[in-house]
């Protein structure tokens, strides 16, 4: 497994952009499939977007297609989300994930589905 930590949260006024990213400890942190996902208050936690191990197709969810991009530097261990045209609704604090097993083609978009989890950060869009 791999250890994370996001940073890149903040308070941005409706229509701004922020990028989060997430930066891995441990080797193998290429090898495995990442997720963003988010949590508003009083909501279940939810798939954002995901990037497979190999940097290809990427997944979002239907409410921040078009307006987040997920993106992957395998030299760099991070996994970057970068967030534009964001609306109130995007208020969530904001994990990222990596998948509970390596080189599994394509993207899971359940929580279960992935092994290991960073501490958060908070994003706060104000209307």
């Amino acid at each position: 497994q791999v250890q994370l930590v996001e940073s890149g949260g903040g308070l941005v006024q409706a229509g701004g952009s922020l990028r989060l990213s997430c930066a891995a400890s441990g080797r193998t942190f290429r090898n495995y499939a990442m997720g963003w996902f988010r949590q508003a208050p009083g909501k279940e936690r939810e798939f954002a977007a995901g990037i497979p191990w190999n940097g290809g197709t990427t997944y979002y969810a239907d409410s921040v297609k078009g307006r987040f991009g997920i993106s992957r530097d395998n030299a760099k261990n991070t996994v970057y989300l970068q967030m534009n045209s964001l609306k109130p609704e995007d208020t969530a604090i904001y994990y990222c994930a990596a998948d509970r097993l390596q080189l599994r083609s394509g993207v899971r978009k359940a929580a279960a589905e992935f092994g290991s989890w960073g501490q958060g950060t908070q994003v706060t869009v104000s209307s």
